[in-house]
């Protein structure tokens, strides 16, 4: 064991995790496992962001094209929902994060860029019109 977390992250973390199972401690990079650690709970908020601003740019298209509204649009609005609570439920400790005033400017901010691009239309609003529990709420749909 001794690849270097630079040179090969995968087999770094492999001879790490055989490490710690046999109880080498004195022998683990702990700054690199420590930062790994950390990512893994940056990947759930990037997830969790990423599937918002789906759902939030698909809220916006069904309340500003409602001509355009379809079964398509349905389904990925009832999918990132349905893929969001799950997510929800399996790591709780994300929960924190859709009240965090910073993240849901970022993730609307991401969801106008996307609806901007789909739809070529540009008067969206600055901030989110809607709060967390109607944006996710199966039940819920913009007028």
């Amino acid at each position: 064991m001794g690849t270097s977390y630079e040179q090969d992250v995968v087999t770094w973390a492999n001879e790490q995790a055989a490490l710690l199972r046999a109880g080498k401690l004195s022998a683990i990079d702990i700054e690199h496992i420590a930062e790994e650690i950390e990512d893994v709970g940056r990947s759930e908020q990037r997830e969790l962001a990423s599937r918002m601003a789906v759902l939030l740019a698909h809220l916006l298209k069904w309340q500003f094209q409602p001509d355009r509204r379809g079964s398509s649009w349905q389904r990925t609005i009832k999918e990132q929902r349905r893929a969001i609570e799950a997510r929800l439920r399996r790591t709780p400790g994300l929960q924190p994060v859709l009240s965090d005033a910073a993240w849901q400017d970022e993730i609307w901010a991401d969801a106008t860029a996307k609806a901007i691009e789909e739809t070529n239309l540009t008067d969206f609003p600055d901030t989110c019109p809607w709060d967390m529990d109607e944006v996710l709420s199966q039940a819920f749909y913009p007028a």
